[in-house]
């Protein structure tokens, strides 16, 4: 009797301990997910709509510089939900022109479009290629507007200061490995601003290869705004530091302008030249 009592004690602390571990574990995803949550939030839909000036300059091993110089312009549907994007690149001469649009939906793959006007070619960007450079940078297109928050595990691995800024560290990892160049990505979320401050990109053999980092982060209407960020390729030596110039929220902007057919025929109202 004594023997079976103490398998069944056994048997419920084994119990009891894998509950409580699950629960443990529940909640630090769901806490990892809700701080992601906030970060895209806070970075890709702060405010009702924006518009801004973007400098690019990627930079090779060699030293050698290639600059960019867009306009970007941003509609968000819903809080969080669907989301409109327009990118025109004025400078240099051989990519000026040249133009990006992505309706991004919730809940299913995003519709993009890359205008290039050297061969008057609109190209519709399948789901496979948004993972891929844009316009050469070390930024990839969905680094540009974003990766769905339910495509990833997120998992609150820990705290950790980024020099004054208290952060909190996630750990995301895809939910459909084969349809990522990435194992896991971990990052530190601003705890105040909730923008996120760096993040490590992991390759599929588990070896840092690309590290995102916030250089500059200012208020603009109220808004904590990041205005200057690196990204940077370790293994090919080389980065990409983008500058956020004049950036304005709510500036009226509306669904009209984010069409295909604006891809070829610019709106100048808000591009300018």
């Amino acid at each position: 009797m004594k023997k079976i009592l103490s398998v069944s004690i056994i048997v419920f602390i084994l119990f009891v301990s894998g509950f409580l571990a699950k629960n443990v574990y529940a909640e630090d995803t769901q806490s990892g997910k809700a701080a992601m949550s906030e970060m895209l939030l806070a970075y890709y839909y702060p405010q009702t709509d924006a518009k801004s000036e973007i400098s690019m300059r990627i930079v090779n091993r060699q030293g050698q510089v290639r600059e960019r110089r867009l306009t970007m312009l941003r509609l968000n549907q819903t809080p969080g939900g669907d989301q409109f994007y327009y990118i025109y690149f004025h400078e240099p001469a051989d990519v000026k022109g040249m133009s990006f649009l992505v309706l991004k939906h919730v809940g299913r793959d995003d519709d993009r479009w890359l205008y290039l006007p050297a061969i008057d070619l609109v190209k519709r960007i399948a789901t496979s290629d948004k993972r891929t450079s844009f316009a050469g940078s070390d930024f990839t297109y969905e680094d540009v507007s974003g990766r769905a928050l339910d495509d990833d595990a997120h998992e609150l691995i820990g705290e950790e200061n980024l020099g004054t800024h208290p952060c909190l560290v996630v750990r995301s990892t895809p939910k459909r490995p084969g349809e990522a160049e990435f194992s896991y990505r971990k990052f530190w979320i601003d705890k105040t601003t909730h923008l996120s401050l760096k993040v490590e990109h992991y390759d599929l053999k588990g070896k840092l290869y690309k590290v995102y980092e916030t250089q500059e982060i200012q208020t603009i209407q109220g808004t904590p705004t990041i205005t200057k960020a690196v990204m940077r390729d370790i293994e090919n030596e080389r980065y990409t530091e983008i500058t956020m110039k004049n950036v304005s929220y709510n500036a009226g902007l509306t669904s009209d302008i984010f069409q295909e057919r604006l891809l070829r025929r610019a709106p100048r109202q808000w591009i300018g030249e």
